[in-house]
């Protein structure tokens, strides 16, 4: 192709162009009429729009003139380009343009599509899309251009949708995913588009995704369009919640007398991107699929649904037997299930030989020439399966076990996991019913999580209440939340989910065996073999190794490498086999142990993390297992990341089996990572319950402890009056004991407390007195603590030059003790101290630095804080964009802290900003949120700032609300002795 308008221009059939302006608008006109003669009016006004000059004309037969220079070097006759009086035109032969060539190809397909040539179809829409470089005519400005590259942008859109339309049909959905993701993006106001990248995520099973594709769309319609979605996309958005587009698998018809295969289910559920995925891996070429997972998880209705859909593939058998590797049965040996499986292909007991090598010649000479399709349920080992493999590759072998077969040469593993809430509550609804399910909706959703999602479970379940019509789902949950067996209502008929386990259970170690009644202790989710170890009272090897016996036997999973976990029903089994009469010792000793190592694994990292003396800390007794504890707190941040989760039920469990030391010391030791992670929830649930359990052993120091770190939660969520009267009830009690060192840290803390509540004079009073206290004790950390909170509480008072003062004093000291997180609190205040100064150039770099270092220390709120004083600045400067984006990361890492006042004062700002934009519809609904969420939170510095904002939003339009809200901030303001009165007082006055 000689010329190319679609994408960037192109001359001459390579990547050469035409660089001069006037130029490439001239020919991109030309190019857009190829063929055609182009009046010379319409190619003025391209070039020049409404101030074309005099000399026009002369100037247009010069741009052709060095165009047609340049088609000459370039090797193009000269003749391409044609003159009229009239105009000018281009003329091209059928493949000298690009877009021709993309009509033509698109017009094709469509022909195709037509005569149902889907596969040819495909073939030349895809064609035709691949001539595309970018958008049309792109970097050449002129309007006329734009308009009519426009136009052929759309056209390009229409023809990928109408590919993508074809390639759907063709089953190749998957493949298209991120494709569509990526237009949908670019194009979110494209019905179509987002219709079918939703139509792609069902054909894989992704109806949760592409429910989340939907809403996305709907809001945004909302936003930009204040409209609804088309009819279309809600009538396709209720076909992918009704579940009409999961794969419905190929046609099972049978072609030949052998079909021995299972009845598929009717009501099959979940797994059809696993489906997908196995249809697709075996029409691959992958001939032995391995299905694994536990007890109950769908493994033999998977296989037989993957069955199903591939029957017509392989019509001259179609066998299925049950090995009994998991049963009641002895399992059955490879000349046994030889013998059956020689009877289903239609041989009589008499040709079946007796010698166990005979019998598996003759099997293997009988599918030597057929097509057959063989399920090897319930597999018990790989030397139990491999002599049933046949040797052709016209064959397809599903193997289900409940351990992984990693034996199996050529095996292709699949591990099933249990369902997604979605699929477990519709699987409820296909068993009881599915206007039962809809009348209990959350009813319902609680017995799939009592079931732990498990299909066996859920379909037991279901035939309970299918059976008793006059049962509620609710009555249903009832029972499996009250009983102290819930297993036992997994059962109907010979089927029971505990029977299950136990048959896996039976088959491992007696350490095996051991070490898994142990994990049913572990009352989180996910652990990892330093649990095992210490629970099992192993060396690490050692127990690594029972963890691979027990993941082998599908008891259980290992999530990711290194990571285990329990599903809920196994791990009630374990709970119930270590519960025991006899096992009472076996337990209690196992929780101690449990307890002991999740104390001091904790404790060690919090006195590398935490900012506070080490005195302040806990003093714990030696580690039962100090091996474990040094090799795994070495793994610091990633550890605790990895088991607060699970902290809230370990001070539980600790309470409840009444070790009560343990219960107040692990809360204490998490402390820090709930704080600074924003667990205040669980913050305040797990030193409530350690404040329990210090009154019950009657230790004041403990008691004291945990007030003052409860205090924190209620000062970082707001409720500064809970925290002040908690502080000051923890305060007396240290000193009364005496102690120094708690006493100073909760005197600091008081401080802080009395400070966020505006009451400034109480809180310098309360500093100046830790600062003395940590004088005396010579503690220079505990110094820098009270001066940064002092630095910080005199900013907030308006005193600058004295707040500058303690934060050098701060920084100098932090540098003495050498810690960063002090450094960057301390360059972070002067930051702010500098910039209401007025000094914007070292405020800057000082806050930049401050920024880096706390996001490396993982500090969300210091980052918060930062990053709203940097937006203040950029705002200031005149540059609200740049500042409404620093606000909205802020109000992330601030609600990531959990600090509730804080995202007020971020979204006041980000209102600010948003104002300066001239947005003053979007930044009035905004401070007129944070004024009502303020008022909740009683913050009356963010009250007097989201009405100071109002004000600000009003003052064109309604001066007299304008200054009623001023006169209200300025009443607030006056209250706390916030500094910003000063300026709310100015625009009273201004207002006059």
């Amino acid at each position: 192709m000689r010329f190319g308008i679609l994408g960037p221009l192109r001359v001459g059939g390579g990547e050469a162009t035409v660089t001069a302006g006037r130029d490439r608008i001239v020919l991109a006109m030309l190019l857009l009429r190829a063929g055609r003669l182009v009046p010379v009016e319409e190619l003025v006004d391209a070039v020049w729009e409404e101030r074309p000059p005099a000399t026009a004309r002369a100037q247009l037969q010069t741009c052709v003139s060095r165009l047609r220079r340049r088609f000459a070097e370039l090797g193009l006759p000269p003749e391409v380009i044609v003159t009229d009086p009239v105009g000018y035109g281009v003329r091209t032969a059928p493949d000298d343009l690009d877009v021709e060539v993309f009509a033509r190809g698109v017009e094709t397909a469509r022909v195709a599509v037509e005569a149902g040539r889907l596969d040819d179809a495909r073939t030349e829409y895809r064609a035709a899309l691949a001539l595309w470089r970018g958008p049309a005519l792109g970097g050449i400005p002129s309007r006329s251009i734009r308009r009519r590259a426009q136009a052929l942008d759309e056209q390009r859109l229409t023809a990928l949708e109408e590919c993508v339309d074809v390639e759907l049909r063709l089953g190749r959905g998957a493949e298209l995913i991120d494709e569509l993701a990526e237009s949908v993006d670019q194009h979110p106001l494209r019905e179509r588009l987002r219709g079918q990248l939703m139509l792609a995520l069902s054909s894989v099973g992704r109806q949760a995704d592409a429910l989340a594709v939907y809403r996305e769309g709907r809001r945004f319609y909302a936003d930009e369009l204040g409209i609804e979605p088309g009819a279309e996309l809600q009538k396709l958005h209720q076909r992918v919640l009704a579940g009409d587009l999961v794969l419905a698998g190929r046609s099972s018809s049978p072609i030949h007398p052998v079909r021995s295969l299972p009845r598929a289910i009717g009501d099959f559920t979940g797994r059809q991107q696993t489906l997908a995925r196995l249809v697709k891996e075996v029409e691959g070429g992958a001939r032995i699929q391995l299905i694994d997972g536990m007890a109950g998880s769908g493994k033999t209705t998977l296989a037989v649904h993957v069955a199903t859909a591939l029957a017509d593939d392989y019509p001259d058998a179609q066998l299925y037997i049950d090995l009994h590797g998991h049963s009641e049965r002895t399992p059955l040996t490879p000349a046994a299930a030889v013998a059956t499986l020689l009877r289903q292909l239609g041989l009589p007991a008499e040709r079946v030989p007796t010698n166990q090598d005979d019998r598996l010649a003759l099997w293997r000479t009988e599918l030597a020439g057929r097509r057959a399709l063989l399920v090897l349920d319930n597999a018990a080992t790989a030397d139990q399966v491999t002599p049933l493999l046949p040797t052709g590759s016209h064959c397809l072998v599903l193997i289900t076990s409940r351990r992984r077969l990693v034996g199996v040469d050529e095996g292709r593993p699949s591990s099933l996991p249990v369902f997604d809430p979605d699929e477990a509550v519709e699987l409820l609804g296909h068993v009881v019913g599915v206007e039962r399910v809809a009348a209990e909706p959350e009813a319902a959703g609680e017995v799939v999580r009592r079931c732990g999602h498990l299909p066996l479970a859920i379909r037991l379940a279901g035939a309970r209440l299918a059976h008793r019509p006059r049962w509620r789902i609710a009555d249903l949950a009832e029972r499996l939340t009250s009983r102290p067996d819930p297993l036992a209502e997994f059962e109907a008929g010979d089927r029971s989910v505990g029977r299950a386990f136990a048959l896996s259970y039976a088959q491992v170690s007696p350490s095996a065996q051991r070490a898994f009644r142990l994990l049913g202790l572990h009352p989180g989710v996910r652990f990892d073999n330093s649990v095992a170890a210490v629970l099992a009272e192993l060396p690490l090897p050692d127990a690594q190794d029972l963890l691979d016996e027990l993941v082998d036997a599908n008891l259980v999973e290992e999530a990711e490498p290194g990571r285990y976990r329990l599903h809920d029903l196994v791990r009630e089994y374990a709970r119930t086999l270590v519960s025991e009469p006899g096992r009472e010792v076996e337990r209690r000793d196992g929780i101690e142990r449990l307890l002991d190592h999740h104390l001091h694994v904790a404790t060690a990292i919090a006195r590398r993390t935490e900012l506070s003396s080490l005195h302040s800390l806990i003093v714990v007794a030696e580690p039962l297992r100090p091996d474990l504890v040094a090799l795994v707190a070495e793994q610091g941040q990633a550890w605790l990341d990895d088991n607060l989760p699970v902290w809230t039920a370990l001070v539980r469990l600790a309470e409840t089996e009444a070790f009560l030391r343990y219960c107040w010391q692990l809360a204490r030791a998490c402390w820090y990572a709930q704080f600074e992670g924003g667990r205040l929830d669980e913050l305040i649930e797990t030193h409530t319950i350690g404040l329990r359990a210090a009154e019950a052993l009657g230790d004041d120091r403990a008691v004291a402890t945990m007030l003052n770190y409860l205090a924190s939660a209620h000062y970082r969520l707001g409720n500064f009056p809970e925290s002040i009267r908690v502080m000051e009830r923890s305060l007396e009690i240290f000193r009364g004991l005496g102690l120094r060192s708690g006493f100073r840290n909760s005197l600091g803390n008081l401080g802080s407390s009395y400070a966020a509540n505006f009451e400034f004079r109480r809180a310098q009073e309360c500093f100046d007195e830790a600062r003395a206290v940590a004088t005396r004790m010579r503690d220079k950390e505990a110094l820098t603590n009270e001066l940064n909170n002092l630095s910080m509480t005199l900013l907030l008072w308006g005193r600058y030059d004295e707040a500058l003062r303690v934060a050098r004093r701060h920084l100098s000291i932090a540098r003495e003790v050498s810690d960063p997180r002090r450094i960057a609190n301390a360059f972070g205040h002067l930051g702010m101290i500098r910039h209401r100064m007025g000094d914007v150039g070292p405020a800057s770099r000082l806050l930049r630095v401050a920024l880096r270092v706390k996001r490396q220390m993982g500090n969300r709120f210091g980052e918060g804080e930062a990053l709203n004083e940097i937006g203040m600045m950029e705002r200031e400067a005149g540059r609200p964009e740049q500042a409404a984006d620093l606000h909205r990361a802020a109000l992330v890492a601030m609600t990531e802290a959990g600090d509730r006042v804080a995202q007020c004062g971020s979204r006041n700002l980000l209102a600010r900003a948003i104002l300066d934009q001239g947005d003053v519809t979007s930044a009035l609904d905004l401070h007129r949120r944070v004024l009502a969420d303020a008022t909740g939170l009683g913050s009356r510095n963010e009250q007097g700032r989201a009405l100071e904002g109002i004000a600000r939003c009003l003052l064109p339009t309604d001066p007299a609300a304008a200054r009623a809200h001023l006169t209200r901030a300025l009443s607030l303001f006056r209250q706390i002795e916030s500094p910003e009165q000063h300026e709310v007082a100015r625009l009273l006055a201004e207002l006059g």
